[in-house]
């Protein structure tokens, strides 16, 4: 969530980071109702500051003028009487006057609210303005020894590359025709070394950031309520990405809903508290299953292991102090943890700074991470894919946009209070990554080489096939 006070100090910054951002917002509705709101609460404010005085003033005036009332003369007691109901009276009218006020508050604040929560966080002043993804920019490349993403893979390699799905097919690695029929379209059940191959990933990347790197390893609940979902700034623009669990419906309080990355529970741990400086920064990561229902993605990538309802992600959250340079510092450190994972698993990939128009409701700066699939891209005239890049992962800079809808703070060394800084990037999903884990690492008679750092967590084993 924006800070309301530099919306109202500078909306033009807020109004340009949405056109930048490709999004249209009620602007001019949020400051008239914001404009109402403050004026009601200076109201309030004053209506309540006169009630506190005047039962100071009135508590002892009244209490003389009853007590005289008990030796009034019959002349006296018609003035007494009528002083008495004026004395009575004022409190009362305040009380009436508050209770409209606040009427009028209670009305207005669901709608101020609700359009403030559309507002998006304005980019970073360094992101590059687009439309979108086309028009991200690369930053880096990385390949392996002896591996040219920038030529074909039978250049590289001397030999056709079969796609992930012939791969998975020839080795048995996973039933899609018996995942359709349990749970429809977009899902899968990995079996044989395609269950191995993804324990053994997540495992590797999930040892790394806490055994090697010193990330705290959390287990997070993947269903949560709306407010955890509101909190992270995935409601209410992604409320169409999620499943619902209609739990109202069955007699409990609440809704829950299913999260599609870890990155939910892990900012929600720490909900409406305050944080002593000393224990930033935070430093979480968590191997979760998620859920997307992937909406508005129809006809695309609809086969294998892309683009899934399902997966497992190993997940890294920092929560810093609110300082701008500490929060870049951690963002490219978390996008290191990224490229080291990648190079031990041998996979040629680049980096994507997101342009403006790429970046959603809540990120201020996002940089994708995307690794070569050889059996992605366009149909050459051999009837082979070129092969192109695909996201696996992205890293986020979410200044204190989270953390002011959570509502999340710290103490600083002179016991100032401020909303946190958060960041999040994807560490390794699967089953995704199979698909250039397969492809770059098959050899020419249809088996896979197991890259060296993945071996000890598959038992030794350097071959598949």
């Amino acid at each position: 969530m924006i800070d309301i006070k530099a919306f109202r100090d500078d909306p033009e910054r807020f109004r340009i980071g949405a056109r930048d951002k490709g999004m249209h917002c009620e602007f001019d509705r949020l400051i008239a109702l914001d404009e109402a709101r403050r004026r009601i609460l200076t109201e309030l404010e004053g209506k309540r500051a006169e009630q506190n005085r005047i039962s100071k003033e009135i508590g002892p005036q009244i209490g003389k003028a009853k007590g005289a009332l008990k030796s009034a003369s019959d002349a006296d007691r018609a003035r007494l009487e009528a002083e008495l109901r004026d004395l009575e009276s004022k409190p009362l009218a305040l009380k009436n006057q508050v209770a409209v006020l606040e009427s009028e508050l209670h009305r207005i604040e669901p709608d101020w609210h609700a359009v403030l929560l559309t507002i998006p966080q304005p980019p970073a002043h360094d992101v590059p303005k687009g439309k979108g993804s086309q028009d991200n920019i690369e930053i880096r490349r990385w390949n392996p020894a002896g591996f040219d993403a920038g030529r074909p893979f039978m250049a590289n390699k001397g030999f056709t590359p079969r796609g992930h799905l012939e791969l998975v097919k020839q080795h048995r690695m996973a039933d899609f025709e018996r995942g359709v029929k349990m749970a429809g379209t977009r899902h899968y059940a990995l079996t044989g070394w395609g269950m191995r191959l993804h324990q053994a990933v997540l495992r590797m990347a999930f040892d790394f950031m806490t055994v090697e790197n010193g990330f705290t390893a959390v287990g997070v609940p993947v269903i949560v309520k709306e407010e955890c979902m509101v909190g992270t700034g995935f409601f209410p623009a992604g409320r169409e990405q999620a499943y619902h669990i209609e739990e109202s419906k069955r007699g409990m309080g609440h809704d829950l809903f299913l999260t599609g990355t870890g990155e939910v529970g892990l900012m929600g741990l720490h909900a409406d508290e305050i944080l002593s400086h000393e224990e930033l920064p935070l430093r979480y990561t968590t191997v979760s299953t998620c859920f997307r229902r992937e909406a508005g993605a129809a006809g695309k990538d609809t086969a294998g292991l892309y683009r899934i309802h399902q997966f497992d992600k190993v997940e890294q959250v920092v929560v810093c102090r609110a300082d701008d340079a500490e929060s870049r510092g951690w963002h490219a450190r978390m996008l290191g943890f990224v490229e080291s994972l990648l190079q031990q698993l041998e996979l040629p990939y680049r980096l994507l700074q997101c342009c403006s128009g790429d970046l959603g409701v809540k990120n201020e700066d996002m940089i994708d991470v995307e690794c070569w699939m050889p059996g992605r891209g366009e149909v050459g005239s051999d009837g082979m894919p070129t092969g192109a890049y695909g996201e696996t992962h992205s890293a986020s800079r979410l200044a204190d946009f989270q953390c002011r809808r959570l509502n999340l703070r710290y103490r600083d060394e002179q016991g100032r209070i401020h909303f946190a800084y958060a960041l999040n990037n994807t560490v390794l999903a699967s089953p995704r990554i199979l698909i250039p884990l397969l492809e770059i690492h098959q050899q020419q008679d249809g088996s896979i080489a197991i890259p060296v750092a993945l071996r000890p967590y598959l038992g030794g084993a350097e071959r598949i096939g």
